[in-house]
């Protein structure tokens, strides 16, 4: 067993490097999450694995993964200006695509109940909500500008520039 209270090293006072964010979701109806996201949101299949019966679970690359962490006020804020009132529950997921509204219309097609249409927000880019299959509240995003055309705008930079 470790001693939480023994003297670091200096090589163990570094940070750790985290390789890759994974969000476990279970889902009830398994067969329809996967072909939701795997065939009509367009996530390819990186891995599966089975132990018999219904331990089934299947590992969709995403693409690059980040981190949101909003307040209370910026997660209603983005609320009102997406949807006009509060609708996201504590986690939601959200997908950057290349085109909006067409991916809002196939994931429709596809199974999912729209909350709010494609709508361009004041940080320039055209975001949809949808309830998809595993309990799931998700956006679909397309940004307008680049990262940098965005950093110009007011509201914009890091917590390190505040």
């Amino acid at each position: 067993m470790t001693d939480v209270n023994a003297p670091r090293s200096p090589e163990a006072a570094q940070p750790p490097v985290v390789r890759q964010l994974r969000l476990v979701v279970e889902a009830e109806d398994y067969d329809a999450a996967v072909r939701f996201y795997r065939d009509v949101l367009g996530l390819p299949e990186q891995a599966a694995y089975s132990r018999g019966g219904d331990a089934r679970v299947v590992i969709l690359d995403a693409g690059r993964a980040t981190l949101e962490i909003a307040s209370p006020a910026q997660k209603q804020m983005i609320d009102e200006v997406e949807v006009g009132h509060q609708v996201a529950p504590r986690i939601r997921v959200a997908f950057e695509v290349d085109d909006a509204v067409a991916t809002t219309g196939r994931l429709v097609a596809g199974g999912a109940v729209p909350v709010a249409p494609p709508t361009t927000t004041p940080w320039q880019s055209v975001n949809a909500r949808l309830d998809a299959p595993a309990d799931l509240h998700i956006t679909v995003f397309q940004e307008l500008r680049t990262l940098e055309e965005r950093e110009s705008l007011d509201g914009f930079g890091t917590e390190a520039s505040a």
